[in-house]
């Protein structure tokens, strides 16, 4: 007779694996020789399909975020504080979590395709027989590739998506350029911006480590990569909003606001 198995573990067992993976990544990163040539190759195909989707999201998401709070700060007759409103909005939470979005849909399913590519090809298999790693080897180069080019992106995105609320605001809505920028300077810290890269970092991290994962045990068939594919990038955004409401939260609750 078969064990019996109970509802859920069949879930419990993919994240317990998928655990061990980021562990066994992390041990791997001291390991020499480090994949150097691997780890340019990677930051240079992630950073050339993800660079441009990255700013054009990023301009109507600085938009979106200026007009609503704009909208917002005249009804309740709070006009001088939408610049801090904005800037904070903007890099805080809205930079990561589109650069998180863009590095897990763009680069992140294209590692997975190629590492699920080579697991169906037997090629993982072959390089465990030689005695290689497959996750130092292959891995934790694109992993560390993800968590660059995220950690760039995010800036790159904090910028646009601030200039973006800044003109908008400005033109659309008749704002003081003067008003939006004094009300950034009294309330935005320079912990605002380190826990924005952290986030970046970390998303980053997690979308390099579903990918793998979900690319090294696609399911089996013809269609095991592009389910894999589909896998990863939902995984990955249901990991990132809830990375991203408990890192929020500790934040708020160890760096207290400006002016307390």
């Amino acid at each position: 007779m078969s064990a019996p198995t109970f509802p859920g573990a069949g879930g419990l067992r993919e994240t317990g694996r998928l655990f061990a993976l980021a562990l066994d990544v992390l041990r791997a990163l001291p390991k020499r020789p480090f994949q150097i040539r691997e780890f340019i190759q990677q930051c240079w195909f992630i950073a050339s399909v993800t660079i441009l989707p990255t700013a054009l999201v990023a301009i109507p998401f600085g938009a979106v975020i200026a007009l609503q709070l704009g909208s917002l700060t005249r009804q309740i007759g709070a006009q001088s504080f939408t610049g801090a409103a904005s800037v904070l909005a903007i890099i805080q939470q809205a930079s990561p979590i589109v650069t998180a979005l863009l590095i897990a849909g763009a680069g992140g399913s294209a590692i997975c395709a190629d590492l699920g590519s080579r697991k169906i090809r037997d090629e993982i298999d072959a390089m465990e027989v030689l005695g290689v790693s497959p996750i130092h080897r292959l891995v934790v180069p694109r992993v560390l590739a993800a968590m660059l080019v995220a950690v760039l992106l995010n800036g790159m995105v904090s910028v646009v998506g601030v200039i973006g609320g800044y003109t908008f605001n400005v033109i659309m809505q008749g704002g003081t350029p003067g008003a939006y920028m004094a009300s950034f300077n009294a309330l935005a810290q320079l912990p605002d911006l380190w826990i924005s890269e952290v986030k970046a970092l970390v998303f980053g991290f997690l979308a390099g480590v579903v990918a793998a994962y979900r690319g090294l045990n696609p399911p089996p068939g013809p269609k095991g990569v592009g389910d894999a594919v589909n896998q990863s990038v939902v995984i990955t955004f249901l990991l990132l909003f809830a990375v991203n409401f408990i890192l929020t939260t500790v934040y708020l609750q160890v760096v207290p606001p400006k002016g307390m």
